[in-house]
């Protein structure tokens, strides 16, 4: 039976303003491992991805297997990656790679993503990084997708706010693409990517604009492909709404598989 989480109505407030402050009451805490453990799984491991709903790049997805006690990454604020500052983030990124016992990242390009699209794209992504672990999981804990592998799997929405686990690859990955994207700013410094990271922020829109798409941009993104001067007739548009929202339902909660 799944667990429910809904977005509140409230006068004069945006869904995504109401999202963000139903995710900030959110507490992050390792309730959903104990969980797994109750049931006999010991190697568990929380993946996540970043990047999703960009414009620019590559999606990057990464996966942790933490140790059973947890309160040092607790005291130090773990939470989702997108409600941290940058120190914070990068910090955390230090000790969660300290204390894990294993982590691996997978980063899948944007030629891929228009191929295959972006929701495959993540899946593949968050793949790729679990099949990188050094130490075998047997149960993986997923921020609201379920991925083609055999191990079990529990589908946990908003998990990069509920589960620890979850928390720290979404703060790996984060990390990961944002120092990319900062390195890809040297490249290509007409977009402005060390401040916006690929997103669709006004600034990367009037860019594009200005100087069409490169080779690193997302062709089949609907921002994309009507500033390029070439569009290929054949593309898909994908509609692009907030990163971390994409092929969500309205109702979320959590799904176990396997």
């Amino acid at each position: 039976m799944a667990t429910l989480f809904h977005i509140p109505k409230v006068a004069g407030v945006t869904k995504a303003t109401a999202k963000q402050q139903m995710l900030k009451q959110l507490i992050c805490s390792d309730a959903p491992e104990q969980a797994l453990r109750y049931h006999g799984f010991r190697v568990i491991a929380g993946v996540d991805e970043v990047g999703r709903g960009a414009l620019f790049g590559p999606v990057v997805a990464a996966a942790v297997i933490l140790p059973v006690k947890l309160a040092t990454l607790s005291r130090m604020g773990l939470k989702d990656s997108k409600q941290l500052t940058r120190e914070q983030r990068e910090k955390l990124d230090r000790k969660i790679r300290k204390v894990a016992l294993c982590f691996a990242v997978a980063e899948v390009d944007a030629e891929t993503i228009d191929r295959i699209n972006i929701y495959q794209a993540s899946r593949l992504a968050m793949l790729l990084a679990v099949e990188r672990l050094t130490t075998p999981p047997d149960h993986l804990l997923i921020d609201a997708l379920y991925i083609d592998h055999p191990c079990p799997q529990t589908k946990l929405y908003y998990g990069d706010a509920l589960s620890l686990s979850i928390a720290a690859a979404s703060v790996i990955a984060k990390v990961h693409r944002d120092a990319l994207m900062r390195e890809l700013d040297l490249l290509h410094p007409q977009y402005g990517l060390a401040s916006h990271k690929g997103y669709a922020t006004p600034e990367h829109r009037k860019a594009l604009r200005d100087h069409g798409p490169c080779t690193l941009h997302r062709k089949t993104f609907a921002p994309v492909a009507a500033a390029n001067l070439n569009p290929d007739p054949n593309a898909v548009l994908d509609t692009l709404i907030e990163s971390g929202d994409l092929f969500l339902e309205e109702e979320q909660g959590i799904e176990c598989r396997g």
